[in-house]
């Protein structure tokens, strides 16, 4: 095995992770090896969400190791490089659990602006035929009735069978009290839907990029109510208008969240819908690509 120096552990990592209970994509991010100031950030497992890596080092055999410590339960990591790929395995109260490949993250030069004009407007409510289910061997537990499209309390997210690259998604949805979902872009960047109405805003308010960017202002309903939204994806680069607000503006997404299937983001891909936190109805849902003028 060929390992890298300590300095080429550093950058954005997207994981891909064999036989993932869930079928989901990791990423890792690593600052400063090579010195005394080595930081990380990273998305899986324990929990989902964007977390800072408290305990990292690269220890002997230029192997990188990090963990976290989650209630009584201890998660270790580590990771080599093996000819400009990053090979790791991860460790649950010590026994090897899972592990993981990574490439590094790549860089896409597509920026908003005026360039960008909008194609045929496609309404992904038409039928379910158009959708399959994101977790591995789950059945489709959505229905589509009177051009409502709603999930068990339970059930898997889905995803479109097409795919696509840059952008515009409008959404009008209720949920009752509680309820949690979400959009993904291209598969990847997930747009929180939550009910967290009054609240103060966070990385998991409603309208969100889940995680990654906090919104300028809490915008979302009542739980009951019709909520609107709409996504402007160009690049790296969202916009997000909730109820008619804008509540990011053309913010960069720093790489993949927790809902994340397809960690190859220099390839278009599907829109999916969350579907395992809760009840959530859909009444409107469509996607316009964007392509330049």
């Amino acid at each position: 095995m060929s390992f890298g120096a300590d300095k080429d552990f550093n950058g954005r990592w997207n994981l891909t992770v064999e036989k993932e209970p869930r079928g989901r994509a990791w990423w890792l991010e690593v600052s400063g090896a090579g010195t005394p100031a080595i930081a990380g950030r990273f998305v899986g497992a324990p929990g989902g969400q964007m977390d800072k890596i408290p305990f990292i080092l690269i220890a002997q055999k230029e192997s990188l190791r990090f963990g976290f410590e989650k209630g009584d339960r201890k998660h270790y990591y580590t990771a080599s490089i093996e000819k400009g790929e990053l090979i790791g395995q991860y460790y649950l109260d010590g026994k090897l659990t899972l592990t993981f490949r990574g490439v590094r993250a790549p860089v896409i030069r597509d920026r908003d602006g005026d360039q960008w004009k909008p194609g045929k407007t496609e309404d992904l409510m038409k039928s379910l035929d158009g959708w399959q289910t994101t977790f591995p061997g789950r059945t489709m537990e959505w229905t589509l009735v009177d051009g409502v499209m709603k999930n068990a309390r339970k059930a898997s997210d889905i995803r479109t069978k097409e795919t696509y690259w840059n952008l515009e998604l409008h959404a009008e949805y209720r949920y009752e009290k509680g309820s949690n979902s979400g959009i993904g872009l291209r598969g990847r960047y997930e747009v929180q839907i939550q009910d967290t109405h009054g609240e103060p805003v966070s990385g998991h308010s409603h309208g969100a990029l889940y995680s990654r960017i906090v919104p300028t202002a809490d915008a979302a309903n009542a739980p009951g109510e019709w909520q609107t939204l709409d996504v402007r994806l160009v690049g790296r680069t969202v916009t997000v208008k909730l109820n008619g607000n804008v509540i990011i503006d053309h913010q960069e997404i720093e790489g993949p969240t927790a809902m994340c299937f397809d960690p190859n983001e220099a390839m278009p891909g599907p829109i999916a819908v969350q579907g395992d936190h809760g009840v959530v109805e859909f009444r409107k849902l469509t996607v316009t690509p964007l392509t330049r003028s």
